[in-house]
């Protein structure tokens, strides 16, 4: 029995149309064909396609006098394309009900790693049931990864698209960095809002952010002082010590090196896994990009060339008349606070919402401008910042970053070319 209106002496009901089998292209077209010649009205409709394998649904309302006809000819085409198709009755109540649920709140569930295995999915999935949130669609992300060529770097990415309130918003973030931790995958939970999709200013740490190495650090070495600024320089990191006071003794170690070392070091920078194909994906979207780094002027302009990167905020050496650096540094400290400040200021220049901004680093003095951007990131980050940012990426390389904003593999053309 099929359930029905009545609207000016016409019957109408409601039938939901599931299709499954070997997708081929015009299927949806006769589908509809069908439909349109007995004015059939689409309610909803959605389809999903695994390996060639297609599930669609249609959710149609028509004249309760035109249905049978209609589905007795889908049958019939069904047959022919050599598809399944089966039919069930929505009454008025049902239909409602499932439209007042479209005014909830939604979310975005994005689980990252270098490849996604069943047990993983299950326990990030198993979390959003015991939060009460329903998955609406689930789409992959990455391309098909090939199981006769190994590659390195690897990656899968899988969108849930959620739909309800989290019933303890605490509980399920520690939940979801727990087994993020136990299982080497990423998440990021993000509701989806307007700003979600529409993200135009992007803020990057720059030592073992974009590069893989600590300058300072680098610096340090070829002055014979690599132990003891390694020592002060990850105190910093794990906020032991303040940044100012780390910086500036670290900075006095430095005295007497000559600045020729700063462009042999430059030119031979170990680039962080991803950021060629990330950069070349922000440039070509048209998202402001900037470097906000505690590490040094010489090296984020080298980068700022590279990359075509639009603002560089960083600190500078003194270098004497002798060509040496003479231990000091040149105007104002960009420590933790002045990065969230900056990022408010380039915002405001740009006239783009905060909510709208992304900051990505991995150390304590990244915290304030991870926390206050729209979406903050942390990246191979030491524990703090981890715990304490919403986001992170700890498996693959910073091109991961595109699948938080939601990117996928196949829209991203020759830019998004591994």
């Amino acid at each position: 029995m099929y359930y029905f209106a009545i609207f000016g002496g016409m019957k109408e009901e409601q039938i939901l149309i599931r299709i499954t089998g070997q997708d081929r292209p015009g299927l949806t077209a006769a589908v509809m064909g069908i439909l349109a010649r007995y004015d059939a009205t689409v309610l909803d409709i959605g389809q999903a396609d695994i390996h060639n394998t297609l599930s669609l649904g249609i959710l149609m309302r028509m004249d309760e006098m035109k249905s049978g006809l209609a589905m007795k000819e889908l049958l019939f085409k069904a047959t022919e394309l050599g598809v399944n198709i089966g039919f069930s009755p929505i009454s008025d109540d049902e239909y409602e009900d499932w439209v007042g649920h479209q005014g909830k709140n939604r979310y975005i569930l994005t689980v990252l790693g270098r490849q996604l295995e069943a047990r993983q999915i299950q326990a990030a999935t198993q979390i959003l049931a015991d939060q009460g949130l329903n998955i609406d669609s689930i789409l992959r992300l990455t391309g098909r990864k090939s199981i006769k060529k190994l590659d390195k770097q690897t990656r899968a990415c899988i969108e849930f698209s959620l739909r309800g309130e989290p019933v303890n918003p605490g509980e399920m973030h520690s939940r979801l960095m727990k087994i993020s931790q136990e299982m080497e995958m990423d998440f990021s939970f993000q509701k989806d809002d307007m700003f979600r999709r529409m993200r135009r200013l992007i803020c990057f740490d720059m030592d073992s952010t974009l590069i893989q190495t600590e300058c300072i650090d680098e610096l340090a070495e070829r002055n014979g002082v690599g132990a003891q600024v390694r020592a002060i320089t990850e105190s910093a990191m794990r906020g032991e010590i303040d940044f100012k006071e780390s910086f500036t003794r670290r900075v006095a170690l430095l005295k007497g090196l000559d600045v020729s070392v700063m462009r042999d070091i430059a030119e031979h920078l170990p680039m962080t896994e991803g950021v060629d194909r990330l950069m070349s994906v922000l440039k070509t979207c048209g998202y402001k990009i900037a470097i906000l780094s505690g590490g040094f002027t010489y090296f984020g302009e080298y980068l700022q060339r590279r990359y075509g990167i639009d603002y560089m905020y960083a600190n500078e050496l003194e270098i004497g008349e002798d060509g040496k650096l003479t231990g000091r540094y040149v105007g104002e400290i960009v420590d933790g606070h002045r990065k969230a400040e900056l990022l408010h200021l380039i915002a405001q220049v740009e006239k783009v919402n905060l909510a709208q901004t992304i900051a990505v680093g991995d150390g304590a003095n990244d915290l304030p401008m991870i926390s206050e951007a729209g979406l903050g990131i942390a990246f191979h980050a030491k524990p703090r910042v981890v715990a304490t940012a919403e986001q992170s990426i700890n498996t693959i390389g910073l091109d991961g970053v595109l699948y938080f904003l939601g990117f996928k593999d196949s829209y991203l053309g020759e830019q998004g070319k591994l």
